[in-house]
C-alpha cells in the first residue's frame, strides 16, 4: 500500500504514524492490493483495481471486496486519531456494479466523533465518477493508542 504524505507538521504527525502502522498490519487490504491514498484526521481515501480474481461466479465485482475497500477506508479514518476503534456496525448500499479492470476509491468521511462513538459515511466510486456503493459505518473508540508501542496497545488511562 502506498499513501500520499505530505510535509510532517503537528496536525498530519498521528494520521502519518496511523497510516505507517495500518498499512504495514493489515495484511487482508494488502492482499488484495487496497491502497491507502490520503489520510487526515477524521478522513481516508483508498484505493483498488478490480482483478479477475475478484469476480464473483456471474464473472461480476465480488461484493465482498467492495465491502473490504470501504471497510479499510473507515477503519483508516476511525482510526486516524491514534486511539483504538472498532466497528459496531456498518450498513452498505449497492448502487451498480463496477466494470471488471475498473478503478475503484473509496472516500470516508467523519460525521460526528463523541467520546466513545463515531458515525461515518463511506462512498465508492468507479473512475472517480459513477457511484459503486454508499455506506454508513459506527466505531466505538476503546481506552488505548496503538501508537505508543511497536507490538501492543497500550492503555490511555
Amino acid at each position: 500500500m502506498q499513501m500520499n504524505a505530505s510535509a510532517s507538521t503537528p496536525e498530519n504527525h498521528i494520521p502519518a504514524a496511523v497510516a505507517r502502522f495500518m498499512s504495514q498490519r493489515d495484511l487482508f487490504a494488502r492482499h488484495l492490493g487496497i491502497e491507502l491514498l490520503e489520510l487526515k484526521s477524521g478522513y481516508s481515501r483508498t484505493g483498488l483495481t478490480i482483478a479477475p480474481y475478484m469476480l464473483n461466479g456471474l464473472g461480476l465485482p465480488h461484493g465482498a471486496v467492495i465491502f473490504a475497500l470501504a471497510d479499510f477506508a473507515f477503519a483508516t479514518a476511525c482510526n486516524s486519531h491514534g486511539r483504538v476503534a472498532v466497528a459496531l456496525s456498518m450498513d452498505i448500499h449497492y448502487l451498480s456494479s463496477p466494470k471488471v479492470a475498473a478503478r475503484l476509491v473509496a472516500e470516508a468521511v467523519e460525521v460526528r466523533r463523541g467520546q466513545r462513538i463515531g458515525l461515518y459515511r463511506i462512498s465508492i466510486l468507479e473512475d472517480g465518477v459513477t457511484p459503486i456503493a454508499d455506506l454508513h459505518g459506527m466505531a466505538y473508540f476503546k481506552d488505548a493508542s496503538f501508537l505508543e508501542g511497536d507490538d501492543e496497545f497500550h492503555d490511555t488511562q
